[in-house]
C-alpha cells in the first residue's frame, strides 16, 4: 500500500508492532462504545475519507481489545465535543497525529516493543519486530531516507487491522503472496531498485504457490517463510540448504554430505536454488536426474565425466524401479477387478513405493551404493507384489475352469434328468391306459 493522502494514516491504532504511549490508560474502551469520544464524533461528521478510519475501525483487532484513537494519536477525546477540534487535538495532551512516514515502525513499536504492556493482551505475541525490522531491507533502507519502502502499515494495513490468523488479513499465509506483490510486482515503483519484479508470477506458478493458493495448504511457503517477516531480507546463498531445510529436512541433511556441498561453496553456489530454483520451483520429476535432454545435471557435467555416470545409474536405478512399481500395480488392479484377493500385493506395492520415496531423498546425498541399496530393496518388494498378482490371476483361471467343468457336468446332469423325467412320463401314461382298458 502506497500513501497518496496524509489523512490514510489519521487515527493509526497499534499496528502488529504496536503503540505504547503516555495517554494509553485514557481510554480502554472500543470506538463503537465511546459516546463521548470527540475523534469519533467529529471524523463520522466530516466528508467520507476522514470518516473512513473510523469506520474502519469497528472491526480494528485494537478496537477489540479496548484501545481507542487516543491510544495512538494522543490528546484529549473527551474534549473538541463543543465544537472546538484543537481542544482535542492539544500537543500538551500528548496529540501526535499522523506521524510521518519514517517514523512509523517506531510509532507501532512503542507497544509492540514493550513486554509488560503486551502481556496484558497476549502473553505468547513477540516483542522483537521492531528490532528485527531494522535489520531488515526494508529498515535499513527507511533508516538511509528512503520512503518508498515498506513499513508496519504497508503489510498489516492502518485501521481496521486483523489478526495476522484472520483469513482477511493481508498477512494471512494465502494473502502473503499478493500483499508483497503490490510493491514488488509493480515495474515503475521498483524501478529504482533494479530487482526483478516477475517474483509472484513466477510464484504462483511453482509447487509451493499451487499448494498455499489452489489447494489452501498454509503448510505451503509464502514470500515471508523464505525472506522473513518484520527481518524481511534475500537468503545469503550459504543460508539457502537452511531455509529450504526448514521443510526439506532429510534433503537439507543428506545435502550436507554430498560432494555437493563443498563444490557449491567453492563456486559461490546457492545450493538448493541451483538446482531447483527459487521462486518459480517447480514439481521434481525423475528426468531431471541422468543424462536425458531434461536433465539438469548436464547443465555442469559432460559426457566422460564420473558424475556423468553416477548421474545416468541414478537414474536407471530411479526409473527401473519405477517401472517395476507400474507393472506390478497394473498387474494387481486386473486381479482386484476381477474379484480376487490382493491385500498382501498391494502391501508390498505400497513397500515398494516408500523405497521409491527414499531412493529419489537420497540421490542429493549422491550416494551410488545407497542409492543401489534402496531401490533393489524396492525392487523385491514390487517383485512380490507382482508375483501375487500373477497367482491371484493363475487361481482365477483355475476357479474359471473349475466352474466351467462344473457347468458341463450340470447341464449333462439336467439333459440325464430330463429324459429319465420324460421316460417316467411315458411308463405312467401306459399304465393309466392298461389300467382304462
Amino acid at each position: 500500500m502506497r500513501w497518496k493522502h496524509p489523512f490514510l494514516m489519521m487515527i493509526v491504532p497499534a499496528m502488529l508492532l504496536g503503540v505504547a504511549n503516555p495517554i494509553r490508560s485514557q481510554s480502554q474502551n472500543p470506538v463503537s462504545q465511546e459516546p463521548r469520544n470527540s475523534c469519533v464524533s467529529c471524523h463520522l461528521e466530516e466528508e467520507e475519507e476522514l470518516a473512513e478510519p473510523v469506520k474502519a475501525m469497528e472491526n480494528d483487532i485494537h478496537t477489540k481489545n479496548g484501545l481507542s484513537c487516543a491510544d495512538c494519536h494522543g490528546g484529549d477525546p473527551t474534549a473538541g465535543l463543543d465544537g472546538d477540534p484543537d481542544a482535542a487535538m492539544d500537543p500538551t495532551k500528548g496529540y501526535i497525529g499522523v506521524p510521518d512516514r519514517t517514523e512509523i515502525p517506531q510509532f507501532c513499536g512503542r507497544c509492540h516493543s514493550d513486554p509488560e504492556y503486551m502481556r496484558q493482551y497476549n502473553p505468547r505475541l513477540p516483542t522483537d519486530q521492531l528490532d528485527r525490522y531494522k535489520t531488515s531491507i526494508h529498515g535499513k533502507r527507511l533508516a538511509g531516507g528512503d520512503e518508498k519502502v515498506a513499513t508496519c502499515v504497508d503489510c498489516h494495513g492502518t485501521h481496521g487491522i486483523l489478526k495476522a490468523n484472520d483469513s482477511r488479513s493481508p498477512v494471512y499465509a494465502t494473502n502473503v503472496p499478493q500483499t508483497c506483490a503490490r510493491c514488488h510486482a509493480d515495474e515503475e515503483y521498483m524501478a529504482d531498485y533494479d530487482i526483478p519484479t516477475d517474483q509472484v508470477e513466477e510464484y504462483e506458478k511453482s509447487v509451493h504457490g499451487q499448494a498455499l493458493l489452489k489447494r489452501g495448504d498454509t503448510a505451503a511457503p509464502a514470500c515471508n517463510d523464505c525472506h522473513g517477516n518484520h527481518g524481511a531480507a534475500p537468503p545469503a546463498v550459504p543460508s539457502v540448504v537452511y531455509v529450504c531445510g526448514q521443510c526439506h529436512v532429510n534433503n537439507s541433511e543428506m545435502f550436507q554430505e554430498s560432494p555437493h556441498k563443498d563444490a557449491f561453496a567453492e563456486e559461490d553456489l546457492p545450493e538448493c536454488e541451483t538446482c531447483h530454483g527459487n521462486h518459480g520451483i517447480e514439481h521434481p520429476k525423475d528426468e531431471m536426474l541422468g543424462v536425458g535432454p531434461e536433465s539438469i545435471c548436464l547443465e555442469c557435467h559432460d559426457e566422460g565425466e564420473k558424475a556423468y555416470e553416477v548421474a545416468a545409474k541414478m537414474y536407471v536405478d530411479i526409473d527401473s524401479l519405477k517401472t517395476a512399481i507400474f507393472r506390478a500395480d497394473s498387474l494387481v488392479k486386473v486381479a482386484e477387478t476381477a474379484g480376487m484377493e490382493v491385500v498382501d500385493a498391494k502391501f508390498s506395492i505400497s513397500d515398494a513405493r516408500q523405497f521409491l520415496i527414499k531412493s529419489r531423498t537420497i540421490i542429493h546425498k549422491l550416494s551410488v551404493e545407497e542409492l543401489e541399496k534402496l531401490s533393489k530393496e524396492g525392487m523385491k518388494k514390487a517383485m512380490e507384489a507382482y508375483a501375487m498378482g500373477i497367482a491371484a490371476l493363475e487361481e482365477l483361471q483355475f476357479r474359471r475352469k473349475g466352474l466351467a467343468i462344473s457347468t458341463i457336468f450340470i447341464i449333462i446332469l439336467a439333459i440325464g434328468l430330463y429324459f429319465k423325467i420324460r421316460e417316467v412320463d411315458k411308463k405312467t401314461q401306459f399304465q393309466e391306459l392298461d389300467l382304462g382298458n
